[in-house]
């Protein structure tokens, strides 16, 4: 009689984990996370979205560099100082030296503006405004041997008129300057063509000041186009001597050819000396009737001074000839001059 087999029942906790059916279609993946898979049009649209951004981030980047609203760092050897005439003629080394001493413990606290030269041009960018906090970092940087940075806002002025005022409104602001520094930019940025003429550039560099203010710095252009480059320290002149000089000047046009001659045999060594000196002259000149309204049609012969050369001042007094001028400082038209008296020979 054959054996029969014992079953028993089956163990779930031994039998193999069966295989699902749909392996195939849900496959295992590493943590249980199946990677995420996105549509076509999806990945277009991320792509467009970031295109726009980075569009939209360069847009304004742009027109904030032209609005003049981006800092910049600059080298400070691609700053041209020299790339506008500058209104202010000097400046305190007291003042200076506290400049100097604040950007090195604080920092430079305020941009300077410039403007681009081009990228062809060296330096490549010309100073608008901040004239002595350049200087101050040039010099911090000389002291402490590096090339040294400046922190610069470009400026797109759309004439030189415009950078002109620019600089002009902001030392205006910050550092007054004398009336004769102010007279003296209307004059070089006249002479210079960015302006018709001296009342167009009162009238373009100071529109924003009083009537007063551009009615002084007017009488000071006179001042400036007769005496500027005989004079030794013209921002000290006061503002009343300054008034006086021009109505001198107004009343006779030789008053300027007699002050000069008085400034080089002069040779004055300090402001005080040198307004003195002026103030003298136009109280002799006053007495002698030299520069009076009515005298301009009855000159004594005694009284005349021509121009023969610049530089070279032949002038008549009661005691005889003079001559006078910045050409006589030169040694050799000074020793000319006397071999041909010498000579018995016209000059």
């Amino acid at each position: 009689m054959a054996k029969r087999k014992r079953l028993s029942p089956p163990r779930l906790d031994a039998a193999p984990e069966a295989t699902l059916e749909t392996k195939s279609a849900f496959p295992s993946y590493p943590l249980g996370i199946a990677p995420t898979r996105q549509m076509p049009i999806a990945s277009v649209a991320r792509e467009t979205a970031d295109k726009a951004a980075l569009d939209e981030m360069s847009r304004t980047l742009n027109e904030a560099r032209e609005e003049g609203r981006l800092i910049q760092s600059l080298p400070l050897g691609e700053i041209d100082a020299g790339h506008l005439v500058r209104d202010r003629m000097e400046s305190c080394e007291e003042e200076m030296q506290a400049l100097v001493d604040s950007v090195r413990e604080r920092g430079q606290q305020t941009a300077i503006e410039v403007a681009d030269l081009g990228p062809g041009a060296q330096p490549r960018w010309g100073l608008i405004s901040g004239w002595r906090r350049l200087m101050a970092l040039r010099r911090i940087a000389e002291e402490d041997g590096t090339p040294g940075r400046v922190l610069a806002i470009p400026r797109a002025p759309r004439n030189a008129a415009e950078a002109y005022r620019a600089m002009v409104e902001e030392n205006e602001i910050r550092v007054g300057l004398s009336h004769y520094e102010r007279a003296r930019i209307v004059a070089r940025t006249a002479d210079a063509g960015v302006y018709d003429s001296d009342a167009e550039a009162l009238k373009g560099l100071f529109g924003a000041a009083t009537r007063s203010r551009r009615s002084k710095i007017k009488s000071f252009v006179r001042v400036v186009r007769a005496l500027d480059d005989a004079l030794c320290f013209p921002t000290q002149i006061g503002e009343r001597l300054g008034l006086e000089l021009a109505r001198g000047l107004d009343d006779d046009p030789n008053l300027a050819v007699h002050l000069r001659a008085c400034l080089v045999d002069e040779t004055p060594g300090s402001s005080e000396a040198e307004a003195a000196l002026l103030s003298a002259a136009l109280e002799t000149l006053a007495a002698d009737g030299a520069y009076s309204a009515a005298s301009r049609s009855d000159q004594s012969p005694d009284r005349k001074s021509v121009e023969i050369r610049p530089g070279l001042i032949y002038r008549e007094t009661a005691k005889g000839l003079v001559l006078s001028g910045e050409l006589l400082r030169r040694a050799e038209v000074r020793e000319r001059i006397l071999q041909l008296l010498r000579e018995d020979t016209a000059l």
